[in-house]
């Protein structure tokens, strides 16, 4: 039977990128794209509320769906700034569609966690697997109890949930939507455009850092393995590459000599500060043969020259 596939949250940084890799892959009838706010003239996007259960039943029925990639949620930044809303969002979305796939017999489920589920308490450099999990923001603590009910929902329910954490996320086609290392796709757009960036970050605040093309390779990888292959029902460790802004102001600087960063830390230093620097992702490697292909300089190099055609005129 071909898969019929369900996005939630499409319109965002994620799903942007991950639909036309799953429309390459399945074909565009086999894939359905769903978000709060649809853009005129969008093919086989729908407008679905996720935390709805009922709308979210009905669609699953209506377009024949076995597979969810749930990537509708709070991020970090934005969920600080209203954390009730967040945690209403975030669980309760993910309730409905455990619930369904669970009623439905759906094959399979994507459920996106993120280094945020790791707080002070975890090492900071290669952050193992099984760290002990107390994050500090309210997207953190949502992502590690929703990995908990991944667990629970295939341990009692048989349900296959698959599951990776995100770290920073850095691509070209989509603008970030709230998260605390959006400051590492802004500073790309501005060095282009030829305007001053101020990072709301320190310099020296590192992060794990990951560009898309590897998210999205890591996401359709993990839903394509062999079940009998995951040995982990939460979230694997994924690495891309870790660095800090100045090391990225660096990288930028090596095609715009002349680009100004200054730094006037906020409220997300202190998230930042809560997240490892780097992350052990041996379990995936080990599991289901995942590997990045991209570094920081690499990343930089792609970074600009996409956005120079973006900008076309500009540069």
């Amino acid at each position: 039977m071909s898969e019929k596939i369900l996005v939630t949250g499409a319109g965002g940084q994620i799903g942007t990128e991950l639909v036309t890799k799953l429309v390459e892959k399945y074909g565009v009838d086999q894939v359905i794209s769903s978000d709060l706010r649809i853009s005129e003239g969008s093919q086989n996007t729908i407008q679905l509320d996720v935390t709805n259960k009922e709308n979210l039943e009905a669609v699953c029925l209506e377009y024949g769906i076995s597979q969810i990639y749930h990537l509708a949620a709070i991020l970090s930044a934005k969920g600080e700034e209203n954390p009730l809303w967040a945690w209403q969002v975030n669980m309760g979305s993910l309730f409905n569609v455990f619930e369904t796939a669970r009623k439905l017999n759906l094959t399979r489920i994507f459920y996106p966690s993120s280094i945020a589920v790791f707080g002070l308490e975890a090492p900071k450099k290669l952050t193992p697997q099984h760290a002990v999990l107390i994050p500090e923001s309210i997207y953190g603590i949502s992502k590690a109890a929703g990995e908990n009910l991944a667990n629970y929902y295939f341990k009692k329910y048989g349900l296959d949930v698959r599951s990776v954490r995100y770290p920073g996320l850095i691509g070209y086609k989509s603008l970030p939507g709230g998260g605390t290392t959006d400051y590492a796709v802004e500073i790309y757009h501005k060095a282009v455009l030829h305007e001053p960036f101020e990072c709301y970050l320190q310099s020296d605040a590192a992060l794990p850092m990951m560009y898309m093309e590897d998210a999205l390779n890591a996401t359709l990888q993990i839903m394509e393995v062999d079940s009998s292959r995951l040995s982990l029902r939460t979230g694997y460790n994924i690495a891309g590459c870790s660095f800090d802004p100045a090391e990225i102001t660096e990288s930028v600087r090596k095609y715009y000599p002349d680009f100004e960063v200054t730094y006037k830390p906020d409220f997300r230093q202190k998230i930042a500060e809560s997240w490892p620097a780097s992350i052990d992702d041996s379990i995936a490697r080990n599991d289901w043969g995942w590997t990045p292909h991209y570094g920081l300089e690499e990343m930089t190099a792609e970074m600009i020259n996409n956005l120079r055609k973006k900008y076309s005129g500009k540069d």
